[in-house]
């Protein structure tokens, strides 16, 4: 099986051109190992679309399928151009969560970043947790996956590590949460951190910066319809949350190698 590792700042994924097969699962978990396999936060599978240009479908590291990946579907639109699956630059791809339009911006005949329509963005009401020994207010956020968005005075500071994997399997959360941790540096500016549902602590989350950005929005931090900068640990995204909750996202798609596995 020939594969492409990409990264969109540092969340890095295998992508695959065609169907999963059908022991994807066990597939995902072994291939991301970073000491036994290649190395990732999971696989990505690209294929031909009936409702879109293409479609994805996102495994992630523990083998669970995800709905939607931020930096994942950067890498799909820089994945299909650079490869010549497409030469369109206005392309639409079907996820989990629905239909997602992108646009590639290219340097060199080369996509370096891509703004992706990532839809609507519901903030809900904040709730109180109590996880892994610790009591905090997070604020829960729905963007095609399940967000609980934490705003803290200094994220440098936050056991994302200890804490994560609580909030991830919190009650409150049926399936499963993605935590995300976030200091407001100015109303324009957020550092984030995340633990990612089934992937544990990442680089970056595009969906998470989404989120954040959105629940910032919400609670005042920030105002809508101006780019907001969200800080990851891997680097820069620029996130804009209109009056109606629609969000767009704004970042950089990397190739890294390719190779080839056995399947």
């Amino acid at each position: 099986m020939h594969f492409t590792k990409m990264h969109g700042l540092g969340n890095d994924y295998l992508y695959v051109y065609g169907e999963p097969p059908a022991d994807v699962e066990e597939l995902a978990v072994r291939l991301s190992d970073r000491h036994f396999g290649v190395g990732s936060d999971g696989m990505i599978f690209i294929s031909p679309s009936y409702a879109a240009d293409f479609r994805m479908r996102i495994f992630n590291a523990d083998g669970s399928e995800a709905k939607m990946c931020g930096n994942g579907i950067r890498c799909v639109g820089k994945y299909v151009y650079d490869k010549g699956y497409t030469d369109k630059t206005l392309l639409t791809i079907e996820t989990l969560s629905g239909i997602k339009t992108l646009v590639l911006r290219l340097r060199n005949k080369c996509v370096r970043s891509v703004t992706v329509d990532m839809g609507l963005a519901e903030a809900k009401e904040e709730m109180t947790l109590t996880a892994g020994g610790r009591t905090a207010v997070c604020t829960p956020v729905d963007v095609g996956n399940p967000h609980a968005v934490f705003f803290v005075e200094d994220v440098e500071k936050v056991p994302v590590g200890s804490f994560g994997p609580y909030v991830e399997k919190h009650e409150a959360f049926p399936g499963g949460v993605n935590a995300e941790f976030v200091q407001v540096l100015d109303g324009r500016k957020l550092r984030m951190r995340v633990w990612e549902r089934g992937s544990g602590i990442t680089m970056a989350c595009g969906t998470g910066a989404c989120a954040s950005a959105a629940a910032a929005v919400k609670k005042g931090f920030c105002p809508p319809d101006v780019p907001i900068t969200v800080l990851l640990d891997g680097g820069p995204l620029e996130i804009t949350v209109s009056e109606n909750r629609l969000v767009t996202m704004t970042g950089p798609a990397e190739t890294i190698c390719e190779g080839e596995v056995e399947a």
